[in-house]
C-alpha cells in the first residue's frame, strides 16, 4: 500500500476512534444512570437476588470508560505507526470487548426474566409487602411509592391481595389491601379512608402496576444492554479496519 493510502486508513482508524471514545462516554454515563436507580425499583429487583440488570450496569460503568481510555490510547499508536502499541492497543480492547459482551447479556437475560410475566413480581410482592424485616421494610417503602406515584394497585390490580393469601393479610386482616392503593388528598391524607377499604369507585387504584415496573426494568435494560450492544458493534468495526492498517505497517 502506498504512503498516501497508508495516511488515509490511519485517518479513517483515528475517526472511528473517536467515534468509539465518545460511545464509549456516553455508554459510561447511562451506566451510572441505571446504577444509580432514579426510579428506585432496586428493592424489587434485589430482594430475591435478581439484580443482573444493575450488576451490569456496574460492569458497563468500567467497560464504558475503559473503551473512552483505549480509544484515545489507539488514535495515540495509529499516529505513532507503531505496531507494538497497535497490539497492545487490540489486547486490551478485545479484554474489554468481552466484559462489556457479559454485560450486555447479563442485563438483557434477567430483564427476561423479570418481566416476562407478573407472577415474580406479585410473588415477592405477596410475600415481602407488610413485613417486618429489612426486606420487608424495603419493599414496602418501595411499592407505596409506586402505587401512590403511578396511581395504582398490586402487579395485576386490587384483587392480587384478595385473591392470594399475603403477609398483609396476615398482619393486618381487616385490611384489604394497603392504604397507598387509594387517592389522596393534598395534604397526603387518605380522600375517604372508609371508602378505601371497601374499595368504593373513584377512590381505589383500579389499575395494577406491573406495567409501570415493566416499563421502567425496560428502560434500564436498554440502557445497559440494547446500547451497549450497538456500541459492541461499533467497536468491532474499528478493530477490524485497524486490523487492515496495523498489517500494513512494516
Amino acid at each position: 500500500m502506498g504512503a498516501g493510502s497508508l495516511t488515509w486508513l490511519m485517518f479513517v482508524v483515528v475517526a472511528l476512534n473517536a467515534i468509539a471514545a465518545a460511545a464509549g462516554l456516553a455508554l459510561f454515563a447511562v451506566a451510572i444512570w441505571v446504577a444509580a436507580d432514579g426510579y428506585k425499583l432496586y428493592p424489587i429487583s434485589g430482594v430475591s437476588g435478581k439484580d443482573d440488570i444493575f450488576a451490569g450496569a456496574w460492569i458497563a460503568i468500567f467497560t464504558g470508560f475503559a473503551f473512552f481510555l483505549t480509544c484515545i490510547f489507539g488514535i495515540f499508536a495509529a499516529l505513532k505507526r507503531s505496531r507494538a502499541l497497535m497490539l497492545v492497543y487490540f489486547l486490551i480492547m478485545f479484554i474489554i470487548f468481552l466484559f462489556e459482551c457479559a454485560s450486555a447479556i447479563t442485563a438483557a437475560t434477567n430483564r427476561d426474566y423479570l418481566v416476562g410475566n407478573s407472577n415474580f413480581v406479585k410473588k415477592q410482592m405477596l410475600q415481602y409487602y407488610g413485613q417486618d424485616s429489612i426486606q420487608g421494610k424495603q419493599i414496602t417503602q418501595t411499592w407505596n411509592r409506586v402505587m401512590e406515584q403511578d396511581e395504582c394497585c398490586g402487579a395485576d390490580s386490587p384483587q392480587d391481595w384478595i385473591v392470594y393469601n399475603s403477609t398483609l393479610k396476615q398482619m393486618y386482616p381487616t385490611y384489604n389491601w394497603p392504604l397507598s392503593c387509594c387517592k389522596r388528598l393534598s395534604t397526603f391524607d387518605l380522600q375517604d379512608p372508609e371508602g378505601c377499604k371497601v374499595g368504593r369507585t373513584g377512590i381505589l387504584f383500579t389499575k395494577g402496576c406491573f406495567n409501570y415496573i415493566e416499563s421502567v426494568l425496560s428502560h434500564y435494560t436498554w440502557a445497559v444492554s440494547w446500547y451497549g450492544f450497538s456500541v459492541l458493534i461499533l467497536v468491532f468495526f474499528t478493530l477490524v479496519i485497524a486490523m487492515i492498517y496495523f498489517m500494513q505497517l512494516e
